[in-house]
């Protein structure tokens, strides 16, 4: 016997490897027409995986405060042997992970794998994406740059418009009247510490969603999940199905090969598309830049704050809009997933759909 096959052995008979193997691997069965939009969770752990480590290395030699936080970055990109290269894979990856997230929730709508039962992965699914903003905005202050401090003074000032408590909603967030050391500091918290955990433990909730549920059948299947009754708990199986490993993993790897090989043509031919030139100057209170906007995942909430006269009014938009959205489960109870069969539902989706990005493009552009 080799001492491979002796070491598998050995541990086999201690806590059951074949068991665990068939179970999540050979015998973990999925859909035979399971398709490359499957695959979107898989570069989303990627990416999470890529943010985190990067962000700890980043750490190694950041400095979180008004007079430093400039300074450390810049010495970072300049003199720490590849320091270049760590910040931009995790500037780079923050709008990957928006990007790719947005796809992926765009591709579950599309296929309707957010009906019942699947009502827990959806609203998991959509926390995640909350959270992700979340750490997108408090990641833009550390650098501590002119964009990111109008950025942030920018995308704050929205708080101060609430009826009679916007001041003071306004003031917690900042931790004063005005973005400073303070408001570094507890963006700095959030963006290492709070919100990471936060979205790993929601990952590890919707993966365990993911298990329990099963993997839901493409659209095009008219499988019994079309007309689940909700009489009892039922696992989606797929008997005649395809095995996890190693087929779909395969299709996993290839996915994230062609996402590696996309993160890093940007990485390295074009970074600079996430860095306006006022992120390469330190912040300065007393200079406010002629044209600062948000990063583009904003810019939709940003040109809606800008057409309504009062902000306010913006803003209750926006949240009748993100409302909607995560109780979609809940509004769109109809049991037919394909939307090539749902014409009202595929008009109303392209039109939410084109309404983002005519608002992105409309705020990049006013």
């Amino acid at each position: 016997m080799n001492p491979v096959t002796f070491i598998y052995d050995w541990i086999d008979r201690r806590i059951g490897l074949n068991d665990l193997t068939a179970k999540y691997l050979t015998g973990y069965l999925l859909p035979r027409n399971i398709n490359i939009w499957y695959s979107m969770g898989s570069i989303l752990l990627l990416i999470f995986g890529v943010q985190v480590l990067t962000g700890i290395l980043l750490l190694v030699y950041y400095s979180p405060s008004i007079e430093t936080a400039f300074k450390s970055i810049t010495f970072i990109m300049n003199q720490v042997p590849f320091g270049w290269l760590i910040r931009t894979c995790h500037a780079v990856g923050a709008n990957m992970m928006v990007l790719f997230l947005l796809i992926h929730m765009i591709s579950v709508i599309f296929m309707g794998s957010y009906k019942a039962p699947r009502e827990f992965n959806w609203l998991s699914g959509f926390g995640l994406l909350n959270m992700v903003f979340g750490i997108c905005l408090t990641g833009y202050l550390l650098p501590w740059s002119q964009l990111s401090f109008w950025a942030t003074t920018v995308a704050t000032s929205g708080a101060g418009s609430v009826p009679f408590i916007g001041e003071y909603i306004l003031e917690f967030v900042r931790g004063g009247k005005l973005v400073g050391a303070p408001t570094l500091g507890r963006f700095f918290v959030l963006h290492v510490i709070v919100l990471p955990a936060g979205i790993a433990g929601l990952i590890g909730i919707h993966l365990f969603l993911l298990q329990r549920t099963g993997v839901s059948t493409p659209p095009s299947y008219d499988g019994p999940v079309e007309h689940w009754k909700g009489e009892q708990y039922e696992y989606e199986k797929h008997p005649d199905g395809i095995p996890f490993f190693p087929h779909f993993l395969v299709q996993d790897l290839v996915a994230n090969c062609i996402y590696a090989i996309f993160f890093f043509a940007i990485v390295f031919f074009v970074p600079n598309i996430f860095f306006p030139a006022e992120a390469f100057f330190p912040a300065n209170p007393f200079e406010t830049p002629a044209h600062i906007k948000p990063e583009w995942y904003f810019l939709p909430n940003y040109q809606v704050l800008k057409i309504f006269p009062n902000e306010f009014i913006g803003l209750i938009v926006q949240g009748i809009a993100m409302t909607f959205l995560a109780a979609l489960p809940f509004i769109d109870i109809w049991p037919k997933r394909n939307f090539l069969k749902r014409p009202l539902f595929l008009t109303c989706v392209m039109l939410g759909i084109f309404t983002f990005i005519g608002l992105m493009i409309w705020g990049h552009f006013s």
